[in-house]
């Protein structure tokens, strides 16, 4: 509040704008500084080698601490740290292969297998709706890390997709990934 000329205090209308940056669209901001470690690729394997390859050196980490959901014979789940919605997986090969093509018979049969596990654990855990299912092969294509294939696994639910990621490019998660991976880790069935 500012005073007025007689000395009356007036309300100051909140800026909506930034100077310089074209006319007001009349939309607030939520930061999410925490993203840019994405955005920079942060994260992202210098190289295309198994050495430098975060899919590589999961596996070699426990459970918890590579957020390892479950580990196959050919393949393993993991939990995206980077997630569209709660509950993201990613099924991988343990096999450095980038090309969907390049995967064997078994391979790929368990990566099928893997993926389907997957949606009934996450369905029986969450009650999601619906899945998003898909591989982006190749940096053309979408893949942060087009070295190393996997399957995403996105469950989705009615309203999932409002506002927030559409406009806010903000996605906003009820759960801490260690809490999700263990949920889904006691829920995944026992061989």
């Amino acid at each position: 509040m500012t005073p007025d000329d007689d000395g009356q205090a007036e309300e100051q209308q909140p800026v909506l704008h930034q100077d310089g940056l074209g006319e007001p669209d009349q939309l607030d901001r939520l930061w999410t500084p925490h993203r840019m470690a994405y955005i920079r690729g942060e994260s992202k394997p210098s190289g295309d080698g198994p050495q430098e390859c975060p899919f590589c050196r999961v596996p070699a980490l426990d459970d918890e601490a590579g957020l390892v959901v479950h580990r196959g014979r050919l393949a393993y789940v993991v939990l995206n740290l980077y997630p569209y919605n709660s509950g993201h997986l990613l099924v991988c090969p343990f096999r450095h292969v980038a090309d969907y093509t390049e995967l064997t018979v078994e391979e790929t049969a368990e990566v099928a297998d893997l993926t389907r596990t997957a949606m009934r654990t996450i369905r029986a855990v969450s009650g999601a709706q619906g899945f998003n299912l898909g591989m982006n092969q190749g940096a053309v294509a979408g893949a942060g890390i087009a070295a190393h294939l996997h399957q995403h696994v996105v469950p989705r639910w009615s309203g999932d997709a409002n506002f927030m990621p559409v406009i806010g490019r903000t996605k906003p998660l009820p759960q801490l990934l260690t809490e999700t991976r263990s949920l889904l880790a006691e829920a995944w069935p026992r061989d």
